[in-house]
C-alpha cells in the first residue's frame, strides 16, 4: 500500500485514495483479476495505471477510442509517466518507434485499440514481452462494449477472450461505469473473468439533478432549460445526425455557441470540435451517442436529451458526463411516446435474435417506466443497478411532487 500511495501523491498529486481504489490496486498488483464498476469520474484509470507502474514490465490498456487514448497519454506524459499509444492515426515510422520502446522496456503503459491488439504483429510483440516477464497486466476499458446486451456493443471486443487463453498468468482488469446485472454476467463470461473479484462502487451521483419533461415544444423547452446555464459547458444529445446539425445551427442562431458532433462528419472536424469543447469555456456540444465515451471535462454543467436513449444504462452513461468536478449539474430530458415507437421499430427491424429483442424491449420498458414514475427518480435509477436508495430530494419528482388522484372510479 505504501508504494501505491507514494505514486498516487508523487506522480498524480492526490493525497488519498477514494472508495475501493486502494483495494483494487493491491489486488491487481498482487496478480489477481478484477471487474470494476465505478461511476464516471470515480477514478477508474488509476486502478490500472498505478499497478502498471508497480509491476515489472508494461501495462497494456485496451481502449475503444483514438481521441480518448491521446487524452490519457498526454495527461500521463505531463505527470512524468512513460506512456504511449498505438493506433491508426500514426504513420509506420511513429508506430515502429513505439514498438522499439516496448521491446527496450522504455514504457510503463501502452494504449491500443482492440483491432490493433489482435493483429499477429502486436500479438508477436506481446509474446516477446511475456517470454521476458515484461507484461505487467491487461486493462480492458469500457468493458460494457463486449456485451451484446449493453448499449455500446463493439464486435471486436468479443475477441479479447483470446488474452486469457494466450496469457493466462497475466492479470486482467475490466472496467466500466455502467453495467446492469445481465451485462456484468456477459462481461465475466466473454472475457473469462470467472475467478475475478468484482468491485462495485455506488452508482449514485448525488450532485446531478434529474429532470424529465413531456415533450410539447422541444426547442422552446430546451431554450427555457438553457436559460439557467448561459455561458456554461454542456452536451445536448439527439437521436439522428440531421437533428444534431439542425439543433446546433438553431442554438447558434439563439446566441449560444454550439458545435455538432456525429459519425457523419469527417475525422478532422470531429477532432476540432472535441478539442474546442474540452479546451474552451461555455461551449455546448450537440451530438449523437458517437460523442462522449471517456470525455474527461470536469465542468460540464448539464447533459440534455432531446430524444429518449436506448436504455437506462445508456442514459446513466451519457448523463454521467455532467458534474465530474463534484459541483452541481443537471440531467434534463424531454420525451414523447413517438420516441418509444421509433425505438420499438428499430428493435423489431434489427437482425438480432428473438432473445436479444426480448431483452432490448424489456430495457426500453424500464426506461419508459423511469420517465413516467411519480416516485424518486434517483432511487428508481439506482434500484435498476441493484442498489437500494431513499428519496434524494434532488430530482424533479422530489422537488415538485406530481399531483396524484385516485382513478379507480374513472377506470371503472
Amino acid at each position: 500500500m505504501s508504494d501505491s500511495l507514494d505514486i498516487l501523491r508523487r506522480v498524480f498529486g492526490y493525497s488519498s485514495f477514494r472508495g475501493p481504489q486502494a483495494e483494487i490496486i493491491d489486488h491487481l498488483t498482487g496478480g489477481g483479476d478484477a471487474l470494476v464498476l465505478m461511476p464516471t469520474g470515480g477514478g477508474k484509470s488509476l486502478c490500472y495505471q498505478i499497478p502498471s507502474m508497480l509491476r515489472p514490465g508494461v501495462g497494456v490498456v485496451v481502449s475503444p477510442l483514438i481521441a480518448l487514448m491521446q487524452d490519457q497519454v498526454d495527461a500521463l506524459l505531463q505527470a512524468g509517466v512513460r506512456a504511449a499509444f498505438l493506433n491508426s492515426s500514426q504513420d509506420f515510422a511513429a508506430a515502429s518507434e513505439i514498438e522499439r520502446r516496448l521491446r527496450m522496456d522504455e514504457l510503463d503503459l501502452i494504449y491500443v485499440a482492440p483491432e490493433r491488439l489482435l493483429t499477429e504483429r502486436f500479438l508477436g510483440l506481446m509474446d516477446y514481452l511475456r517470454d521476458r516477464n515484461r507484461l505487467a497486466l491487461f486493462a480492458i476499458d469500457e468493458a460494457h462494449c463486449v456485451s451484446q446486451w449493453g448499449h455500446d456493443f463493439r464486435p471486436e471486443y468479443i475477441q479479447l477472450s483470446a488474452l486469457h487463453q494466450r496469457y493466462p498468468t497475466v492479470p486482467r482488469i475490466a472496467l466500466t461505469a455502467t453495467a446492469d446485472h445481465l451485462t456484468q454476467r456477459e462481461i465475466i463470461t466473454r472475457l473469462g473473468l470467472d475467478a475475478a473479484r468484482v468491485f462495485i462502487s455506488s452508482f449514485d451521483r448525488p450532485n446531478i439533478r434529474y429532470t424529465v419533461v413531456e415533450r410539447d415544444n422541444p426547442r422552446r423547452q430546451l431554450l427555457d432549460f438553457l436559460a439557467s446555464y448561459r455561458g456554461a459547458a454542456g452536451i445536448v444529445y439527439c437521436l439522428s445526425r440531421k437533428k444534431v446539425d439542425e439543433t446546433a445551427a438553431w442554438l447558434n442562431g439563439q446566441g449560444i455557441t454550439a458545435l455538432p458532433y456525429h459519425a457523419g462528419l469527417d475525422a478532422a472536424t470531429r477532432q476540432l470540435h472535441q478539442q474546442r469543447f474540452l479546451r474552451e469555456d461555455g461551449i455546448v456540444m450537440v451530438a449523437t451517442i458517437a460523442f462522449g465515451m471517456g470525455i474527461d471535462k470536469p465542468d460540464v454543467r448539464f447533459v440534455a436529451h432531446l430524444d429518449l436513449p436506448k436504455s437506462l444504462e445508456a442514459y446513466y452513461q451519457e448523463t454521467g458526463r455532467a458534474g465530474r468536478d463534484g459541483e452541481p449539474a443537471e440531467a434534463w430530458m424531454t420525451y414523447g411516446l413517438n420516441d418509444v415507437v421509433i425505438h420499438r421499430m428499430r428493435i423489431e427491424e434489427s437482425v438480432a435474435g428473438d432473445e436479444q429483442k426480448r431483452i432490448e424491449r424489456g430495457k426500453l420498458d424500464a426506461l419508459l417506466a423511469w420517465c413516467e414514475t411519480v416516485a424518486c427518480r434517483r432511487a428508481l435509477l439506482l434500484r435498476y443497478f441493484s442498489e437500494e436508495a431513499r428519496a434524494c430530494g434532488n430530482c424533479d419528482t422530489c422537488l415538485e411532487p406530481p399531483e396524484l388522484w385516485d382513478g379507480t372510479v374513472a377506470a371503472q
